[in-house]
């Protein structure tokens, strides 16, 4: 199976390869270092006897923020990290936080043998540590040719990857061969993995590491500060969070009900993808409502719509918000965006059904009352209002996800407990 692979990775990369260099045109900042999507990372220093490296993937910015902490537990007891994202913004950032703590930083190589080989050869792990659903084939038959144990940290597997997954049972062996431990997020992704084909005795449930970063807090200025360079004026901020094609509409709409009704409100658009500001910017002059796009720097006055076409400030911008609805789960998105986050700022929570890829988050915040499930987007703007008239109800909801984020804190230190002790083996 692993040779079908890779026959039919290069035509299959020649289909797609427009439509992504066309959305790495858009993004920007992939000219540095491209070549390393082709296996030409830079030679690292000889190894220090006792002293593994570990090869760290963490695909995007998300990522990137959640594996900090474990980059500080590593490097705090001497472990070398070299570490590798797949997008620019996901480089940039790690580049500007994790330098000091890592022996490299560059981008993941495509998955084919002869770039994953050059790769292989060039950083020489002695442990490789793939985030969430950073599993490929390649890779893994190359660390598996070397005896380099693999764990699947914050390991999750949505409703639409699980249905895929059953349909080619062959390919799916292929993505987990080679795996030594998975460390999932939940016991209900623990038991897919395993009805899957992975061994019981290679996966555990560990938590969700997103939910023990620290986001630290903004004083009361430097809140009243961020609204006024957002152009927001006084009132409650509706935040549409990581806001997927369709959405960015139905949040618009729900401000033109709520003004028509006679309530106050202003929103804050954070879209997923910063590139599609074109597209944002047609639909809120086609609206007439007042906007500012945050990439053009602090806004002139106030405003109805501000879109923050930025990277990396979706914690700090939540701070300002009074409701955030989570993106890309209406219609016909079905995969969400997480409201981790959101609940660990204590903001009362929209989002609409589609939420498969966090589906135990989103089922235990309303269990608990921190979230609220809307059917479509005229439901959305009826949830809004009512949210905004309703203080006491807001209270509960924010108090609730508070709650819910401290009583499941503690996957950080149960995952590095793990690395541990694959790293303990290999010093032995």
């Amino acid at each position: 199976m692993l040779w079908v692979y890779r026959l039919l990775f290069v035509p299959v990369l020649a289909v797609l390869a427009p439509r992504y260099l066309l959305r790495m045109r858009r993004r920007g900042g992939y000219g540095a270092d491209f070549g390393h999507r082709f296996g030409g990372h830079p030679r690292l220093p000889a190894k220090t006897a006792g002293r593994p490296r570990v090869w760290l993937q963490a695909v995007s910015v998300g990522e990137i923020l959640a594996v900090g902490p474990i980059l500080e537990a590593l490097h705090r007891r001497g472990t070398e990290v070299y570490l590798t994202t797949t997008t620019s913004t996901g480089r940039k950032l790690a580049e500007e936080r994790y330098r000091p703590l890592t022996a490299g930083i560059g981008y993941f190589p495509l998955d084919w043998w002869p770039l994953v080989h050059r790769a292989w050869r060039r950083i020489a792990p002695d442990l490789l540590i793939l985030a969430e659903g950073e599993r490929w084939p390649e890779t893994l038959h190359q660390a598996a040719l070397r005896g380099v144990p693999v764990l699947n940290i914050n390991a999750r597997l949505s409703d639409r990857s699980l249905a895929r997954m059953k349909r080619f049972p062959a390919a799916t062996r292929l993505l987990f061969r080679g795996l030594t431990r998975v460390l999932c997020v939940s016991r209900d992704d623990e038991a897919r993995f395993v009805q899957l084909g992975v061994p019981a005795a290679l996966a555990c449930t560990t938590g969700n590491i997103k939910l023990d970063v620290a986001i630290p807090p903004l004083d009361a200025a430097a809140r009243a500060q961020l609204r006024l360079e957002l152009g927001l004026p006084d009132g409650p901020v509706i935040l549409g969070s990581s806001t997927w094609p369709g959405e960015e509409a139905a949040l618009v709409e729900a401000l033109r009900r709520l003004r028509a009704a006679g309530g106050a409100g202003s929103l804050l658009l954070v879209p997923r993808h910063a590139e599609r500001r074109d597209e944002l910017e047609r639909l809120l002059a086609a609206s007439g409502w007042r906007y500012h796009f945050r990439s053009r720097g602090a806004a002139a006055g106030p405003v109805d719509i501000t879109v923050a076409d930025t990277t990396g400030e979706l914690r700090r911008l939540t701070q300002v918000a009074d409701i955030v609805f989570v993106g890309k789960s209406l219609a016909p998105h079905t995969e969400g965006q997480t409201p981790v986050e959101a609940a660990a700022l204590a903001k009362p929570i929209l989002f609409g059904p589609g939420m498969g890829n966090f589906r135990s988050i989103a089922r235990d915040l309303l269990a608990r009352g921190a979230a609220g499930q809307v059917v479509d987007a005229p439901g959305l703007g009826a949830a809004l209002a009512n949210l905004l008239g309703d203080p006491v109800r807001r209270a509960e909801m924010a108090a609730a996800g508070a709650q819910w984020r401290q009583d499941n804190v503690g996957a950080v230190a149960r995952t590095v407990a793990v690395i541990e002790a694959e790293l303990a083996a290999l010093r032995a």
